[in-house]
């Protein structure tokens, strides 16, 4: 496939192979891309959007607990000694009424499955520590999941770039 055009060689069957290589290898690069943006950023993105919200979690159930034990000791300073009326849950959604003698001490999961018997003073003050480190846990994925959405963009205003596609938004 050859064409003489004015006094010059062109090869025409070259060019189109040669353009039809370019394009193969542009989509190539757009599906290794698509791949990474879908597979390695999405998932880095739901696992630490999980794992923050597993760190908000546990900061709302250390001060559900701090409000109670204020609660508990509040009772406490008023001079005589109360038990406490409860329900607990026997199994099944099946419950009981209790009543607890009230103590000074109260049993806090420290982690892992172990509990500490605290007295209430330094349960409160293990629950401010806790809160604290988990709060500075939240805000560091924070900070890791906008370094992985700007990733995301990043790859998107790439994959625009190969395609060919213009950012013509009206706004």
């Amino acid at each position: 496939m050859f064409a003489l055009k004015y006094g010059s060689l062109e090869v025409t069957g070259y060019n189109q192979q040669r353009k039809s290589t370019e394009i193969w290898r542009t989509r190539k690069k757009v599906l290794k891309f698509e791949h990474f943006l879908n597979e390695t950023l999405q998932g880095d993105l739901n696992k630490l959007t999980q794992l923050r919200d597993k760190a908000y979690e546990e900061i709302s159930q250390y001060l559900q607990l701090q409000r109670t034990i204020e609660r508990l000791d509040s009772n406490t300073e008023e001079g005589e000694k109360k038990c406490i009326k409860t329900k607990v849950d026997l199994g099944c959604n099946f419950y009981a009424q209790a009543e607890v003698p009230e103590d000074k001490m109260i049993y806090v999961c420290v982690g892992y499955g172990f509990f500490v018997n605290f007295t209430y003073p330094e349960a409160l003050n293990f629950i401010e520590k806790k809160t604290k480190f988990l709060n500075d846990k939240a805000d560091k994925l924070t900070s890791d999941i906008v370094n992985v959405r700007a990733q995301m963009r990043m790859v998107l205003e790439g994959l625009k770039e190969l395609q060919g596609i213009s950012d013509n938004t009206c706004s």
